[in-house]
């Protein structure tokens, strides 16, 4: 439904499109039960941590979070999100990508069901981390 966007080699370096690729293998397959701000538990090196995500609950019982990760100049952040109620009973098909990876598009057959507003910048390429850390999760699991 969407054409996979090609960004410059000073650009990224295929960290946008695999955080897509992540989000793709957790939600194509499912519904939507609900899309929410939130905040997870996640065990970083051995250390416990708690951070803002973005989650998105399926019909599975299984919670995708996308944490935003950010290092010095380089960041990924959700900067809005909008949900269509209307087509969260259709099974989603896929996630593509507009205005180079600044909109995502989580889609079933009858359009998008879900829309992401995505601030992102590789920083000085590419010395620092960026991208979504995509973690899927049981309902009440954490870490």
């Amino acid at each position: 439904m969407y054409a996979e966007e090609q960004l410059g080699e000073d650009a990224d370096d295929g960290t946008m499109p695999g955080s897509v690729e992540s989000l793709r293998e957790a939600v194509v397959g499912h519904r939507i039960v609900k899309a929410e701000r939130g905040v997870i538990t996640f065990n970083d090196y051995g250390w416990d941590r708690t951070s803002s995500a973005f989650l998105i609950t399926l019909d599975n019982g299984k919670q995708v979070a996308l944490r935003g990760i950010d290092d010095c100049c380089a960041y990924t952040e959700l900067e809005s999100f909008l949900l269509h109620p209307e087509r969260v009973d259709h099974i989603i098909t896929g996630v593509g990508t507009t205005n180079g990876y600044e909109t995502w598009h989580i889609y079933a057959d009858m359009g998008d069901v879900l829309e992401l507003s995505v601030g992102w910048s590789c920083g000085n390429p590419f010395y620092y981390a960026y991208g979504f850390d995509v973690r899927v999760q049981e309902i009440g699991e954490e870490k």
